[in-house]
């Protein structure tokens, strides 16, 4: 049992942490959800003893450890990842060198009925029990299974560390907590640097281990998966329930209902009572009255309605121009680093207003097929953008781009050409940088504010392609919602990177994983993907499919649901299609009758077109036309 105790946490003049107390159980997952800047991390670093509180203390069982994942990770050399895991249990390499060293000495003895003989067997005894109770003769397959799960191969345990980049250095770190006997874990943003597989296989291992642990995610499906307590800090306030993120969110509207009807009798009591003691005030014999009415109402304590931080992102994407029906052809794409092999001999081709997620593990090609369409990363084969496509860019490092003195304002008007100054504050404004937030400088920006600032400046041209990799790893819960339904009205084409479920649940209409250098096609969206897939995480179904291929056949029937599903999807997007087609036609053939129509409204236009005999066979084709188009949309509807 953790306990933290009144504790405030203040940076200059504004309060963080206001008075906050709870207790740590066994075996609770706590979420703690907030706002970016609300004081989550610094929570975290006062539990871990990193950050001293203002006031208020912390008390935890005597010899128990705190694990905390942290962002900043020291470079090491010359150690490959499995030695650098183990290094972190230093009670079993301890224990390892002790059993070495009595084992050697028991060799060498030959005094076996002596005392010193005797105390060697007691200890070699004592060590061995230590080294079994602390996993020392499973911490090899302990440590490969946790390594494998967070997406490492079998050939990388013997790589050197600084090989890998830091968000796969990010998930040793990870491996070496999962792994080690701490009394409550810390982790911090932990699926940021994890792809889908990775991210279902720790939501898995955190609650089978029954690890108590508290984390910080804006991950909405990955809280409502591993966690069984939710606590949210809010304007130096603390909230805590029983139950995942959406048992919260449901808690919280009960509460603030209940609070807002609470109020609203205290209120109407209040002006009953204040109504009898004006009225009785003046009165001598109701006087001593009117004095006990004050008195019981100064001993009212008042209701007061929890106050929310409702500040959001306010903003939509502006109309995308028209472009060609193909917005992107690729084909025979290959691309290789070195003798690695991303990806090889690979087509697609996106249609204007799709919206398509890439999924697929880390290294397995996604980021790097977005930098080859929206950066030129040079590659094989043909690649080509459709006619007109005017293309915006948000790549998974765009927040750490934006570097510099200036300020927030001076940022976006280097790349707003001729835009006015109103225009431009008023767009800053939606994206939550008013007033003095708009000379901000750059350089002092938090991760989330870079990232606000990213996405307002696609806002600055209408586009009609938009690329984004990973946009989400620095926006909180509410701004993701607000990015997502900002996504969901955009009417151009969208190529969506990401590792969030929630995020593109409902958002990505057709997915393309990317898998063993090849690209498969989905006709759905992320549900539909993983529904395909049968099981909660990827890597499991290879597994199953293994295993089935050893023992069974699939049976006809499931071979002729499955093309007659094929078939059937095959026939939906053609449908699509000319649904689309028809559409643009009647579209155009609406708006040239209309033009028709309104000269023959004009007197002078209808004298000149009276003489014009082509004229009124065009017009009177052009309705028939239209009756016709119109039908076949009505039978394609239907």
């Amino acid at each position: 049992m953790i306990n933290i105790s009144n504790i405030s946490l203040s940076f200059g003049a504004r309060t963080l942490l206001n008075d906050i107390s709870f207790t740590i159980a066994p075996g609770d997952r706590i979420g703690l959800i907030g706002r970016n800047g609300a004081g989550k991390s610094s929570l975290l670093k006062i539990i871990s003893g990193e950050y001293s509180p203002d006031k208020g203390n912390i008390s935890k069982p005597n010899q128990s450890t705190i694990g905390i994942l942290k962002q900043d990770i020291l470079e090491k050399k010359g150690i490959s990842i499995r030695q650098e895991v183990r290094s972190s249990f230093i009670k079993i390499k301890r224990l390892e060198e002790q059993l070495a060293e009595i084992n050697v000495a028991l060799e060498t003895r030959t005094d076996y009925e002596s005392e010193g003989y005797s105390k060697l067997i007691e200890d070699l005894n004592t060590y061995t029990d230590q080294f079994t109770n602390l996993g020392g003769y499973t911490l090899d397959e302990d440590m490969e299974k946790v390594l494998t799960g967070l997406g490492f191969k079998q050939n990388d345990f013997e790589k050197d560390v600084s090989t890998f980049s830091g968000g796969w250095k990010m998930r040793i770190e990870l491996a070496k907590l999962l792994l080690q006997d701490h009394v409550l874990l810390l982790l911090d943003e932990p699926t940021n640097h994890l792809d889908m597989e990775s991210i279902m296989w720790l939501e898995n291992f955190l609650v089978q281990q029954n690890k108590t642990v508290i984390l910080v995610s804006h991950d909405v499906e990955f809280l409502n998966r591993v966690c069984n307590r939710t606590i949210e800090v809010s304007l130096g306030r603390l909230y805590d329930h029983y139950g995942n993120y959406d048992k919260y969110q449901l808690w919280r509207v009960e509460v603030k209902e209940k609070q807002i009807q609470s109020k609203k009798n205290q209120d109407r009591k209040i002006a009953q009572t204040e109504q009898l003691i004006n009225k009785f005030r003046a009165k001598a014999n109701k006087a001593s009255f009117a004095q006990s009415l004050i008195k019981q109402l100064d001993k009212v304590e008042r209701i007061e309605v929890d106050e929310e931080d409702t500040r959001a992102m306010r903003f939509y994407f502006p109309s995308a121009p028209r472009a060609g029906e193909v917005v992107l052809k690729g084909q025979e794409l290959s691309k290789n680093y070195g003798s690695l092999n991303v990806f090889e001999n690979i087509n697609l081709e996106i249609y204007r207003n799709e919206k398509i997620a890439f999924v697929g593990q880390n290294g397995q090609g996604k980021s790097t097929m977005v930098k080859m369409i929206a950066e030129g990363l040079g590659h094989k084969g043909q690649l080509d953008l459709g006619h007109n496509v005017v293309l915006g860019y948000y790549a998974q490092e765009q927040s750490e781009k934006i570097q510099g003195n200036e300020s927030v304002l001076e940022n976006v008007e280097s790349e707003a050409g001729d835009q006015n100054a109103l225009h431009i504050r008023k767009l800053l404004g939606s994206f939550m940088f008013s007033g003095e937030e708009a000379d901000k400088k750059v350089s002092v920006l938090s991760g989330g504010e870079r990232a606000r600032l990213a996405l307002c400046k696609l806002l600055l041209k209408p586009i009609n392609l938009l690329v984004m990799d990973e946009p989400t790893n620095h926006l909180d819960i509410i701004s993701k919602n607000v990015l997502k339904e900002a996504l969901k009205k955009y009417d151009g084409t969208l190529l969506l990177v990401s590792h969030d479920r929630d995020f593109l649940e409902g958002l990505a209409e057709k997915t393309y994983e990317f898998k063993d250098g090849n690209l498969k096609e989905y006709l759905g969206g992320i549900e539909y993907f993983l529904e395909k897939r049968e099981l909660d995480s990827m890597r499991a179904l290879e597994l199953a499919k293994k295993e089935k291929s050893k023992n069974s056949k699939k049976t006809s029937d499931h071979q002729q649901n499955y093309q007659e599903r094929k078939k059937s999807e095959k026939d939906e997007r053609k449908r699509q299609n000319q649904i689309k087609k028809l559409e643009s036609e009647i579209e155009k053939l609406e708006t040239r009758i209309a033009e028709q129509e309104a000269n023959l409204k004009d007197p002078i236009k209808f004298q000149e077109l009276s003489s014009d005999s082509n004229f009124f066979s065009a017009y009177e084709t052009d309705k028939k036309t239209l009756d016709t188009l119109l039908e076949e949309w009505e039978d394609l509807i239907d």
